[in-house]
């Protein structure tokens, strides 16, 4: 039998001796058979995350010239203000910002796919004087939760709490959205009777944290079954979905879930979501971390217990034998979803995907499995999408 909710836990559990082992029994059972969990009583002030949410909405209330002062396409860090229609893949009909850690610009003799490190684009101070300060220490907030949150997952595996940390860098790179989804009354005729805001797809690297922004439904988890279980906002919680990089780490003991978004209804107005994504150090190998026997027994007892197989379905990213590093892949997974990007910074990166494309378009297609994702496909443009 799958999942037919998604767990809540209660952070502050973990932070007591007595309590913390009920929490990681909890936590093992969320990641070996959901993948897809909220948590609350996460020590962010609620006054922080308020004003996230605040500025967050702020920023699409912009004149128009000024959300374009700062569109992805001006620089090869695929940061930035990405309008509606720039990421094919994912068929979006909303806009967002995506922001991380800051960096420094890289030197000219750094690889290439350094170019995704570098400083935020910025709205101009004089419209958002708090936009700045606010999400800088949001993300230095998330990145500490999340650092933890990975240590606990360890701890669910019968690991060391530091056996991760070997993969990220000193100064690691976390990423952050403000999506904002049109109601369906908003969008053009031609896509008013189409729900889907984001299609199915499961995101990338280890973990990703989302912050429901405003009261609407919209986000669904997909379980074994194909069935599609919502995930409602919930106060003062954030919803963890464990991605396809902690999926390849872990060999499939960690389930990284299809997941999705629909556009809310007419008449409800916009729904706002603010993810954050832990990431990986880009100068990482393809590894794995030791699974201990007895966690790979109870995943392997459970795929029995349903009648299923383990699909090797991770997305490319993590694939061994293509990429030397997961700096390399990640650059050319942003530039298939960003082509104008790609087009401008990458134009022989872009060239080379395209036809890679082509060719794979013209190879035979083999049975659908019905458990992926909508309509039996669990892809996006015939791949896993990552939502990076």
């Amino acid at each position: 039998m799958s999942f037919d909710s998604i767990p809540v836990l209660d952070l502050s559990l973990a932070r007591n001796l007595e309590t913390k082992p009920a929490f990681l029994e909890s936590l093992r059972h969320a990641l070996l058979e959901v993948g897809f969990l909220y948590i609350k009583n996460t020590g962010i002030e609620d006054e922080l995350i308020e004003d996230v949410i605040t500025q967050g909405k702020a920023f699409f209330d912009l004149p128009d010239e000024k959300k374009l002062e700062v569109q992805m396409k001006n620089a090869p860090s695929f940061l930035g203000m990405n309008p509606s229609s720039a990421n094919i893949l994912l068929e979006l009909k909303h806009a967002r910002i995506d922001l991380s850690t800051p960096h420094p610009l890289p030197k000219p003799s750094d690889p290439i796919y350094y170019n995704l490190l570098a400083p935020n684009q910025w709205p101009d101070p004089f419209y958002l004087p708090s936009f700045r300060r606010t999400f800088e220490s949001y993300i230095a907030r998330m990145s500490t939760l999340s650092t933890t949150f990975t240590s606990l997952i360890a701890e669910a595996l019968h690991l060391p709490s530091t056996v991760f940390d070997r993969f990220f860098d000193r100064d690691q790179q976390h990423k952050l959205k403000i999506i904002k989804y049109p109601d369906l009354a908003s969008l053009p005729a031609d896509q008013q009777s189409q729900q889907q805001g984001v299609g199915p797809h499961k995101d990338s690297m280890l973990t990703s944290y989302l912050l429901q922004a405003s009261h609407h439904r919209g986000l669904q988890a997909q379980n074994l079954n194909g069935e599609w279980i919502d995930c409602p906002p919930i106060q003062g919680t954030l919803v963890v979905a464990i991605g396809q990089g902690l999926e390849a780490l872990t060999h499939g003991v960690c389930a990284s879930t299809t997941h999705r978004v629909l556009s809310p209804a007419a008449g409800q107005g916009p729904r706002f979501s603010i993810p954050f994504f832990q990431g990986v150090s880009y100068d990482a190998t393809f590894e794995h971390v030791d699974i201990p026997k007895e966690i790979m027994d109870m995943r392997t007892m459970l795929l029995e217990k349903r009648g299923l197989e383990k699909r090797d379905d991770v997305e490319f990213t993590f694939r061994k034998g293509k990429w030397g590093h997961l700096g390399e892949a990640t650059l050319v997974n942003r530039i298939r979803s960003h082509p104008d990007v790609g087009k401008r910074w990458y134009p022989e990166i872009l060239k080379r995907v395209r036809e890679e494309k082509e060719r794979a378009e013209a190879e035979p297609k083999g049975p659908e499995d019905p458990r992926r994702g909508l309509n039996g496909v669990g892809e996006v443009g015939g791949r896993t999408e990552v939502v990076v």
